[in-house]
């Protein structure tokens, strides 16, 4: 090894500085590092290593019967089953709001307050408990389902206009707690497995499936439009209910709490170090020749004086810094702009991955779907098309479990592809009077492969952006992926108003065809 040049690092000899603090000093045979010498460990090299292990290792805990991952799918049906709630039953708002563009006005109020939530979410990561932000966004999801359910639907205490303003106001505060819950989850499944990340994303697609289910069987089963749309509501209620009840139990489990603590050692370090003296760590990334310290802010790659390599790895530690500098109550503004910008460096071509594929998907999905119409089918073809979208989903979603490695760049490429539905949606509505695609298989195919397309293209970036970065940045990595996610959902609700203007002449044929959906009730 010294014939190459390669330092060697002579026995450790410990020290006390007029302060208090202990200090580990290190000589060095010379000054250049090789790369074999980061790959080769020396017996002293374990020496070090032994300071910083723990005296014995927790066993991981096994998921018994998948009840982990059952409880994470109904998380996942929680905080997007009150907004596939409020749309999904298209023939009730169709009717008691006729002319309008209610589904798209949904669609939008939801996208817009939801971009605000995951940013703020985003912001309050450190500053709020995972458990407070997820049950707060609970509450506020299950508030303006029950407030509608009872007085709008069942009691009918308000006017049409005054029913419209009450509808977007409540799809804006469902908005606000699902998305602060979906942010928060995806955040919280950075900690755990994998599997667990698609598990939730599966049950987005489930929540679909389940809620187009139940608008078909309780307009099936109950003729009376009142009936069945309360029915439909209070089967919403009980469900979201229970995902709040499973949740509530599931983060006690020890398999849950095994993990969280693992991912966010790493700051429990840094904290426990902060308070008991005066002693900061620097983490060098060789590759790449960056510094991460331990509050994510970058540096430069040359060493200090005054640091020395502890635990046999790329960690510096420092013992001379002022405590009044590292004791802060809440952490800057500079240091989480540029912890969430080494995180976004890492992963930026999930983000944009992620990004595309939703906003592709909300150009179509709900508003122009809702619109297309067909003559023999009337108000079932908008219903039917979502239950197969939602379906199909669900199926992306699944094979989103099956392992296979992404080049992000390439990803990116094949979410982008999926542009080719706009055009295709666009001519099963246009020309209103007749479209070029005018048969009802046409928008069901387009919708079964735009469904299975968004279910796995929706999901590959986001199981695997968590486990690009360190494990304490990966609860940080699922919110900074959730604002990439709302961020395409947002453009694409802003498109599909664009694309609105190619339906709104189709009013005109339905009322020259002199068809009336109600008049099976």
């Amino acid at each position: 090894m010294g014939s190459k040049g390669v330092e060697r690092r002579k026995q450790a000899t410990p020290g006390q500085t007029p302060e208090g603090n202990v200090v580990m000093s290190f000589s060095f045979d010379s000054y250049q590092l090789e790369e074999e010498d980061c790959q080769v460990k020396d017996i002293s090299d374990k020496g070090v290593l032994a300071l910083s292990e723990p005296a014995f290792e927790e066993p991981i805990p096994d998921d018994r019967y998948h009840g982990i991952y059952f409880a994470m799918l109904l998380a996942g049906v929680g905080f997007l089953l009150p907004y596939n709630s409020f749309i999904t039953d298209v023939d009730y708002l169709h009717h008691k709001f006729e002319g309008t563009s209610i589904v798209f006005d949904l669609g939008l109020t939801y996208i817009l307050v939801a971009l605000v939530a995951v940013i703020l979410n985003n912001v309050l990561v450190e500053m709020l408990s995972l458990h407070t932000r997820i049950t707060v966004g609970y509450l506020f999801a299950l508030g303006p389902l029950l407030f509608v359910t009872i007085f709008d639907v069942w009691l009918e205490r308000f006017t049409t206009k005054q029913s419209y303003v009450i509808n977007l106001m409540s799809m804006g505060t469902v908005a606000f707690g699902c998305t602060v819950q979906q942010s928060s989850f995806y955040g919280y499944m950075g900690m755990l497995p994998k599997r667990y990340t698609q598990g939730v994303m599966t049950g987005e697609s489930t929540a679909g499936v389940i809620i187009s289910l139940s608008r078909i069987f309780t307009k099936l089963l109950f003729k009376n439009e009142r009936k069945n749309t309360i029915i439909f509501f209070i089967i919403s209620i009980c469900m979201v209910l229970l995902c709040f009840v499973l949740h509530v139990l599931v983060r006690r489990t020890r398999f849950v709490q095994y993990y969280t603590s693992l991912a966010r050692q790493g700051l429990s370090h840094a904290k426990d170090h902060s308070q008991n003296g005066t002693q900061y760590q620097v983490h060098h990334d060789v590759l790449t020749e960056e510094v991460r310290f331990g509050n994510g802010a970058v540096g430069s790659s040359p060493a200090e004086d005054g640091c020395t390599d502890f635990a046999g790895g790329n960690t510096y530690v420092r013992f001379d810094v002022p405590k009044p500098k590292i004791k802060q109550s809440w952490p800057g503004i500079k240091g989480m702009i540029l912890h969430r910008y080494v995180v976004a460096r890492v992963i930026w071509s999930y983000m944009l991955s992620i990004a595309v594929t939703y906003f592709i998907t909300l150009c179509l999905f709900p508003g122009l779907e809702s619109e297309i119409r067909n003559v023999t089918l009337g108000e079932w073809l908008p219903i039917l098309i979502m239950a197969i979208f939602n379906i199909s989903d669900f199926v992306g979603k699944i094979v989103a479990a099956v392992p296979y490695e992404w080049n992000g760049t390439r990803l990116l490429f094949c979410s982008c592809v999926r542009v080719v539905f706009i055009p295709l949606f666009i001519m099963c509505v246009y020309p209103a009077q007749k479209p070029t695609f005018s048969h009802p298989a046409w928008p069901c195919i387009f919708s079964l492969l735009m469904g299975v397309t968004n279910g796995y293209f929706g999901s590959v970036p986001m199981i695997h952006a968590a486990g690009k970065v360190a494990p304490e940045q990966r609860e940080l990595a699922g919110n900074i992926m959730t604002v990439s996610y709302m961020s395409g959902l947002m453009l694409g609700s802003v498109v599909a108003y664009a694309a609105y203007s190619f339906t709104a002449s189709g009013s005109s044929l339905h009322s020259e065809t002199g068809y009336n959906f109600t008049q099976g009730y």
